[in-house]
């Protein structure tokens, strides 16, 4: 309080000022939720209606925080992104290769599973928004980022062209497309579509080099 009297500022105007802002981000984050939870629900393109009675808020809200319906689209991809890198760090790297492409798996699977109905509606809509685009491009390049690092000693063993060969397989056999197929078109559960993949993938890789004593 005196510092805002001493700024020339009126007492509480601030904390007034940050209270509104913080309510103001919370409201937009509840619009991104509820947009999430009708893909997830399988409406694929939700209406500002729809999303509104989802967040609680009213239509008027979602448009005084995002321009039209495809920012809200973008910002729910950049959500998803980070959250998904936050949510899934690396582990078991140095691990033996059966951990390795377990822990791999298992992780990769869990992201699959949670984030599918929103990279659904990115692939529907990237050809008409380029900075959609540009987000398919970046989760599809962290999945190859994950590959390096979990099979690092694999790879080594392969001749550059090879290896960019592999990881590109890798990187299809891991997709959200295949998880798709796996669970939705033949209609696996989580435990034998992330056994697919564990076996592909262990028969795909070169064999493990010895470690350095």
């Amino acid at each position: 309080m005196v510092q805002d009297l001493v700024r020339g500022k009126p007492p509480g105007r601030s904390r007034r000022f940050d209270g509104r802002r913080l309510r103001s981000e919370r409201t937009r984050q509840l619009i991104i939720e509820a947009y999430l939870t009708l893909l997830a629900g399988n409406v694929r393109a939700p209406t500002a209606s729809q999303i509104a009675e989802q967040a609680g808020y009213s239509v008027r809200s979602i448009f005084e925080r995002f321009t039209d319906l495809r920012a809200l689209g973008l910002a729910a991809a950049d959500h998803a992104i980070a959250a998904g890198q936050a949510e899934a760090p690396a582990h078991d790297i140095d691990g033996d290769r059966p951990t390795r492409i377990r822990t791999h798996v298992r992780t990769r699977a869990v992201a699959c599973q949670k984030w599918l109905p929103l990279w659904r509606a990115m692939i529907e809509t990237q050809d008409h928004l380029a900075e959609l685009k540009g987000r398919v491009e970046l989760v599809r390049r962290a999945n190859l980022a994950r590959l390096k690092l979990m099979y690092a000693a694999e790879l080594s063993a392969l001749p550059a062209p090879e290896r960019k060969q592999m990881l590109f397989a890798l990187g299809a056999l891991t997709s959200f497309e295949s998880w798709n197929q796996l669970r939705v078109d033949y209609g696996l559960s989580m435990e034998a579509a992330q056994a697919v993949w564990y076996t592909a993938i262990d028969r795909m890789l070169p064999t493990t080099p010895p470690q350095a004593d």
